[in-house]
Formats: structure tokens, C-alpha cells, sequence
């Protein structure tokens, strides 16, 4: 298993050389992102890109994501140019050396919190979800922006989006993802290169939006539906483990051999649909980070993992879930584990 850790470019407050001294952390998850959803990644960008990483001694070992056209999640007919456009982005990513793409099909937001900092006992803060917070927030007032979603849409361009999500149903979104990699993956089996669909986080239904990858059945439909080890998953432990009714060892001995990315964080559960992010040790969370590491391994995954969001401590203020810190020692905790394996 190769440890990574989520680097967002050159605007990062956590440059590259603190990366490099975490003794566990050989590889870099990161993507380009000013390049407008849908259009192509060139193949000079991706070379900067790769250039940046390695001067500090560290691999460029996944793209954390190549977004997908709100269009080809609504399979209109513009669809199949945005997806010519993400079959060139993959070839150029390939060309550079990349393996690794994590992709997700979350219609217009993606990871959604209620609460960027809210307090542990420890006097940490972390990401929170609270599912009554939740209902009184509006998605179109701007009153909560988080570091994955897409803040290019204006205010009338989000909610015409948001009305044509509203008809759409979730078989539909299925198809429309089904049909997108139909498309992609042949590519990526040409390029050699390993798709990782994100599961949606949290992995129920938001803002009355359909979603598609919340649970086992979900995963084991989009495997048989394109069956290639090209088409994988990316297997998070956060999102997946924020409802209890998904037993993660069940979900990676249904993508055992289809596991091309993994995403560890803990979190503690609340209520029907609440969790707050805690450290990765067991003790304090509702997942057993231990037994999921010593899954994966016995079921032979040996890609490359990240520690996921982290709190914030030490009295560190930055990206929320993205400081250097917290992270850092989940790194340390995982390389821990993999070692007590070994």
C-alpha cells in the first residue's frame, strides 16, 4: 500500500516540502484546478504538474479528480463531446504517467458538510453533518461553500441545474453513469489507466438530488455493468461508514480486485444520518480503522491510500479537513498499522 497525501497546488497552504518530511508519505494525490469542468487537460499542464511534485522527491500517483460535465450526469445531448474531451484528458494523464483517476458522480455538489469547524472535546474542530442543520440550509443562498464544489455557476445557473436534476430519477442517473463508462473505460484499458468512482458523501440523498453510489448493491451493479478492472472504486471509509447500515467489509469483498484508491478517515455517528470526522484511531469513532486496513490487505489491495479529512489542531486554521497536522498523524497512524501486518 502506498501512503498519499492530498496536495492542492500551488495555492495549498501546505507546500510540497512539509509533505515530504511525513515519514510514511511517498505519493501525491492532486489535480489541475482552474481548467473549466469538461474542457481538456493539456498535456503541457499536466507535465508542470508532475514537474512540481517530483522536484520534492514525490510521486505523482493519482489525480484527485478529473470533474464530470453536469451534462453527461443528465445524459444530454451534448454529452458525448464533454465525454470525447475526458477520453483525451485520460490519454494525456497516461502519456505523464499517471495510473490513477478518482472521479465522482455527485450531481452539482459534492462532499457536503453543515459545519466546517465544529469543536471535540479535545479542543480540536472537525467537519460535521448534521442532518437537522441540513434542512435549513438553502444550497443557493452561497451561505456554505466547501473545498470540492464547483463555485463557477451562477446563482440562476445552479438553480436551472438543480430543477432539471429534479427530473431526473436515480435509475436515470444510473444509466447515465453506466453510459459514461461504457465510453471511458475502454480508454483507460488502452492507456493502462485505473478508474476510481468515488462513493457520494454523505451517501444518502441531499437537497433533493438523486444519488448512485451509496451502498454495496450500488458498487456491485456498476462492476457488472462494466466489468474491467480498469472500472474500480474508490473505497471511503468516511462516506461509505457515515451510514450504519453499510458494513465496509462487506463492500470491499464486493470490490475485492476492483479497489484502485482508498480514502481513510474515522468518524463518529449520531443520530439517524449525523457524524462528525475524528481522528483515524479507533477509540475515538464508530469505524474500525484497524480490522478496514487489515481488509484490505488480506484482500490484496496494495494501491495507493490517503489519510482523508483531518481536524484542525495545534491551533491551525487553513482549508477545512485539509490541514497539514492532522493529517499528517493519520499518515503515521496508518503506516503504523501496515507495519504491525508486516
Amino acid at each position: 500500500m502506498e501512503i498519499t497525501f492530498r496536495w492542492y497546488g500551488q495555492d495549498d497552504q501546505v507546500p510540497l516540502a512539509y509533505i515530504r518530511q511525513i515519514p510514511s508519505v511517498t505519493g501525491i494525490v492532486t489535480a489541475i484546478y482552474d481548467i473549466p469542468v469538461g474542457e481538456v487537460w493539456s498535456r503541457e499542464r499536466i507535465k508542470e504538474l508532475k514537474q512540481d511534485v517530483e522536484s520534492h522527491g514525490l510521486n505523482l500517483s493519482v489525480i484527485e479528480s478529473v470533474p464530470v460535465h453536469e451534462d453527461i450526469k443528465l445524459g444530454k445531448d451534448t454529452r458525448d463531446h464533454y465525454i470525447e474531451n475526458y477520453k483525451t484528458t485520460i490519454r494525456n494523464l497516461a502519456k505523464a504517467g499517471v495510473k490513477t483517476v478518482c472521479y465522482n458522480f455527485m450531481p452539482v455538489f459534492d462532499w457536503t458538510r453543515t459545519d466546517l469547524a465544529k469543536p471535540l472535546e479535545d479542543g480540536s474542530n472537525s467537519l460535521n453533518y448534521d442532518e437537522e442543520e441540513l434542512k435549513e440550509l438553502d444550497p443557493l443562498s452561497g451561505e456554505l461553500t466547501l473545498p470540492g464544489w464547483d463555485l463557477s455557476y451562477q446563482t440562476d445557473e445552479l438553480k436551472r441545474i438543480m430543477e432539471e436534476y429534479k427530473q431526473i430519477t436515480e435509475d436515470q442517473l444510473l444509466d447515465n453513469l453506466v453510459y459514461f463508462l461504457e465510453q471511458i473505460i475502454p480508454v483507460a484499458e488502452e492507456e493502462d489507466v485505473l478508474m476510481a468512482i468515488h462513493p457520494d458523501d454523505p451517501p444518502w440523498n441531499i437537497f433533493g438530488l438523486p444519488r448512485v453510489v451509496k451502498n454495496k448493491e450500488n458498487i456491485k451493479y456498476l462492476l457488472d455493468a462494466v466489468d474491467s478492472p480498469n472500472n474500480g472504486l474508490t473505497f471511503c471509509t468516511g462516506s461509505f461508514g457515515a451510514d450504519p447500515s453499510n458494513d465496509l467489509f462487506e463492500i470491499i469483498d464486493t470490490a475485492q480486485g476492483r479497489i484502485n484508491f482508498v480514502h481513510l478517515r474515522n468518524v463518529k455517528r449520531y443520530g439517524e444520518q449525523s457524524f462528525q470526522e475524528v481522528s483515524h484511531m479507533n477509540k475515538d469513532g464508530s469505524l474500525d480503522m484497524v480490522g478496514i486496513i487489515k481488509k484490505l490487505k488480506e484482500t490484496g489491495f496494495n494501491g495507493p491510500a490517503r489519510p482523508d479529512h483531518g481536524r484542525m489542531i495545534f491551533g491551525e486554521e487553513g482549508r477545512p479537513g485539509y490541514g497539514l497536522y492532522d493529517r499528517a498523524l493519520g499518515a503515521m497512524y496508518i503506516a503504523g498499522v501496515l507495519d504491525s501486518i508486516k
